[in-house]
């Protein structure tokens, strides 16, 4: 059996209705019975409900957030996370205003944006979050991550744009279809090496940890692991990285993964 089971959120844990099928939190809790830990490795932030997520796969467990850039124990809030350079924040701040693209900035447990429109309330929404108007260079705290949000079309020509010293991790959710999430990180940091430190710090070998997910921005904590699993809705550069494929989201295609552990 399995020591460590990583779990994407948008289109692993969470649906196109965005909504978890009980089947995968029976799963979760039979997991955590028979003594396999649980991390969420999501792209999302440590906060509202994928904090949520997070407590109730392990409430006493490292989890990874913002695509490796944030892990935190949410039991006891210690943190594990990368800074974000000051001068590529500095850069895509001003890249923001000039061009009005839509920007946001994090730390591990706050979140800035200043534009007013539909995406940011509706990515609020997604986030479980009150929509708050924020100056991007007034975020208290360490800043370890920004993210574009941006018409899904434009995906292409962002990621063409110079990143010197960044990782770009481009990822959708199934509730915002018409949407591209472009998470940027400090060089190096992604959530195949957030995977890595939590599996040492819970002294687990790579070879029994298992990394389930469905997009881009999973591929190289797939890449990582022991057993990794691609959802039925996996896109084409998960699904090559996969060892194992199980069903869709909508299906409960998560609680075959966590059962697919145990016999491992």
């Amino acid at each position: 059996m399995l020591g460590l089971i990583c779990i994407d959120v948008d289109g692993t844990l969470v649906g196109s209705g965005g909504v978890i099928p009980e089947v995968v939190w029976r799963a979760a809790e039979d997991a955590r019975e028979r003594g396999v830990h649980l991390a969420l490795c999501s792209g999302r932030p440590a906060l509202a409900k994928a904090r949520a997520y997070a407590q109730r796969l392990d409430p006493h467990g490292w989890h990874v957030f913002q695509n490796g850039a944030s892990i935190v124990h949410v039991g006891t809030g210690e943190s594990l996370s990368a800074a974000f350079p000051e001068d590529a924040l500095h850069r895509q701040i001003q890249q923001a205003r000039a061009t009005g693209r839509l920007l946001e900035v994090y730390s591990d447990t706050d979140m800035a944006v200043e534009q007013d429109v539909p995406r940011a309330r509706a990515h609020a929404d997604l986030l479980g979050l009150p929509f708050q108007l924020r100056p991007l260079d007034s975020l208290p705290g360490t800043v370890v991550r920004t993210q574009w949000v941006i018409p899904i079309e434009e995906t292409d020509a962002l990621l063409a744009e110079p990143h010197e010293g960044l990782t770009l991790h481009p990822a959708g959710s199934p509730v915002m279809p018409d949407t591209m999430f472009v998470s940027v990180t400090r060089a190096g940091v992604d959530k195949g090496s957030a995977v890595r430190r939590v599996a040492e710090k819970l002294g687990v070998a790579m070879e029994r940890v298992m990394m389930v997910g469905d997009g881009h921005n999973d591929v190289l904590a797939m890449q990582v692991v022991g057993h990794p699993v691609a959802m039925g809705n996996a896109d084409a550069e998960a699904r090559a990285a996969a060892r194992y494929t199980v069903g869709h989201v909508d299906d409960g295609g998560l609680a075959e993964a966590i059962e697919l552990a145990f016999t491992l």
